[in-house]
């Protein structure tokens, strides 16, 4: 019998309204763990022999929501999302804070498949073997606030009637989407709890496109039995003591960052990175605390770490707006990137991101871009249409993020991210104005820079990240070793927090197993399982299509402005080096399995068990005029 797993998925075709459970091999979750791992090798099995021509917002697409073997059991609760990306055209394993992944698999399940186009909006009801698709209408259009509240309650009267014989049930686990991504905007995410979510990816416009407006899950079954229960309770006293020991983490979560990255580490985007270097004390968390911090420690289901906060503004312009903390890529990208270091105004652009469906990090990424081509002069109040947007002036921002949802205007060009907006712009400007799109891959890159040394992202980071500028998957030398993007590929497939996965890879390797009875060691991880994740993600990053395409030759690289001398603080005039990427590049290359131009190797994918994949990797070759 499997352990950790039911092995099975739920299969729902949103055209037909079809339903229907689909059993998986074993030996596939042994060979894929979860997450991020099982969605790139169900997305690969599905669409691989078509993938260039799949349009990720076309019917053709198919979106996963998954568990991972220790959801529910490891401390701290995630829910991966997986599907071809708006964004990138290729495969982003993203996960959020939602008791999604656990009300799965105590329903019976360990995960979703999601394909085609419902007619009209729906969102699907799992509750254990009751499993229906229902009328969103009335839903549809509404932000996260305006009708969570409302869903919540529907859907708790259906399970409570469906329960009459065993009493009240607690309210659901609920994934859903803003207009944001109705609309189908690129870097639109899904949400969970008003503020958590699945951000990079692009995956709220896939949700949209297909109609879906929420999915809502509650299971009344235990979890999956596990192979060894001394082991377990052994290992996870063990865990949970070491995770309380975290007590600046768990006071200050992430939003101490929002100053200590900039006047500490010189590392955090200012005015579109034009630097990342500030002393402004305003930003400093003891100021959200003190101004706006309504609930100081907030964990989902099995967290020891608490490291969300809630903001809500109490006076003033803003009254009325809440957030998170805000977390500190929230901070620095619709703070200090849009040249805005007051805590109300950071704490009211979060809540429209939040609000509307929104990834913080490529809106604020997008609007950081905008603003630099207006201090430019490339783009002016006209262009648009009316807006006078200056650098710090939080309410011009908000009246352009409120076109971009709406797609009015010039809002229709951003709403297809900085990438392609910059290539648009630069084509009607006449301009290169790819120079000042921070992104690697048509995905901003997180709010994490370079050019100091002293952030935890090294030149080559975003360079080689099968997940493109994602600050949550960066690659590193050594390529081959539990840390870097192959320990992020574990965190998302064995689908677990980050925040709560530090006690050591070898430990995680341990619990796993004592989970699962797979008796999987790090070897195994690095040298096959994680890299078989890795080198498929590779391959269809690189097949892309239909509408952007990479070329490692040209594509694996920094942004430029990272080798733009860093023009302020301790550390001006420090820049990421050409030379220096271009070296650490072709070492990586060689160390993971690719050849020099960047493709995985034919031998390779047969070591790991994926030679199947080299009918992709002959067709990346033959568009890039590769023998």
């Amino acid at each position: 019998m499997p352990y950790g797993y039911h092995g099975n998925l739920i299969d729902v075709d949103l055209s037909s309204k079809s339903i229907r459970i689909r059993d998986v091999d074993p030996e596939v979750f042994r060979n894929w763990l979860g997450g991020r791992g099982l969605g790139t090798y169900l997305l690969w099995r599905e669409l691989g022999e078509k993938w260039e021509e799949v349009d990720p917002l076309g019917p053709e697409n198919i979106l996963l929501i998954l568990t991972g073997p220790l959801t529910g059991y490891y401390p701290g609760m995630k829910t991966a999302v997986v599907s071809k990306s708006p964004e990138s055209c290729g495969v982003v394993g993203s996960v959020l804070s939602s008791e999604v992944g656990i009300e799965l698999k105590a329903a019976g399940y360990n995960g979703i498949i999601l394909r085609n186009v419902s007619d009209e909006p729906v969102y699907l009801l799992v509750h254990d073997d009751h499993i229906e698709l229902r009328d969103a209408s009335k839903y549809w259009g509404k932000k996260g606030s305006e009708f969570l509240p409302e869903l919540t309650k529907e859907s708790y009267d259906v399970i409570k009637d469906l329960n009459k014989r065993s009493g009240l049930p607690k309210e659901p686990a609920i994934m859903y989407i803003g207009p944001g991504g109705e609309n189908k905007v690129r870097f639109a995410c899904i949400m969970a709890k008003y503020v958590h979510a699945a951000g990079y990816g692009g995956y709220g416009a896939v949700m949209g496109s297909k109609k879906l407006k929420a999915i809502v899950v509650k299971g009344n079954g235990p979890l999956p039995s596990i192979a060894d229960r001394e082991k377990f309770r052994s290992l996870l006293n063990e865990i949970y003591q070491r995770l309380f020991s975290a007590t600046t983490f768990r006071t200050w979560g992430t939003g101490s960052g929002g100053y200590n990255v900039g006047a500490v580490s010189s590392s955090e985007p200012i005015r579109n990175w034009q630097e990342e270097w500030h002393n402004n004390p305003e930003i400093s968390v003891v100021n959200f605390e003190n101004r706006t911090w309504v609930k100081r420690f907030w964990g989902d289901y099995g967290c020891p770490i608490t490291c969300m906060k809630l903001s809500y503004v109490k006076y003033g312009k803003y009254k009325g707006a809440f957030s998170d903390a805000p977390d500190y890529e929230l901070q620095a990208y619709v703070g200090t990137n849009l040249g805005i270091f007051e805590p109300e105004k950071i704490v009211y652009l979060s809540w429209l991101v939040d609000e509307n469906g929104l990834d913080g990090i490529n809106t604020g990424n997008l609007l950081g871009f905008v603003a630099e081509l207006v201090q430019r002069g490339i783009l002016t109040k006209e262009d648009l249409d009316g807006i006078d947007l200056e650098w710090g002036d939080a309410d011009a921002f908000a009246k352009l993020l409120d076109k971009i949802i709406k797609r009015e205007g010039m809002g229709d060009v951003l709403a297809e991210g900085t990438y392609r907006a910059a290539i648009k712009l630069g084509e009607k400007k006449g301009v290169d104005l790819l120079k000042y799109a921070v992104q690697v891959k048509g995905i901003g890159v997180g709010a994490h820079g370079i050019r100091s040394k002293l952030d935890y992202t090294g030149p080559i980071a975003y360079v080689v990240s099968v997940q493109g500028g994602d600050h949550t998957s960066v690659a590193d030398l050594p390529g081959r070793s539990p840390s870097g993007e192959l320990e992020a590929i574990f965190d998302d497939s064995a689908v677990i927090c980050s925040f709560t996965s530090w006690i050591g890879f070898d430990n995680l390797i341990e619990f796993t197993n004592a989970i699962t009875g797979w008796g999987i060691t790090v070897d195994e991880w690095v040298n096959k399982i994680g890299l078989r994740i890795l080198h498929l993600q590779r391959i269809l990053l690189l097949l892309g299509g239909p509408d952007v395409y990479w070329d490692p030759r040209v594509h694996d690289d920094n942004p430029p402005r990272f080798y733009e001398p860093l023009p302020s603080g301790p550390y001006k005039g420090k820049a990421a080096s050409k030379e220096e990427v271009n070296e650490l590049k072709r070492e990586y290359y060689d160390e993971i399995g690719y050849d020099e131009y960047g493709l995985p190797r034919p031998d390779v994918l047969d070591d790991l068990g994926i030679g199947e994949a080299k009918r992709e990797l002959e067709r990346i070759k033959g568009r890039l005029g590769i023998k």
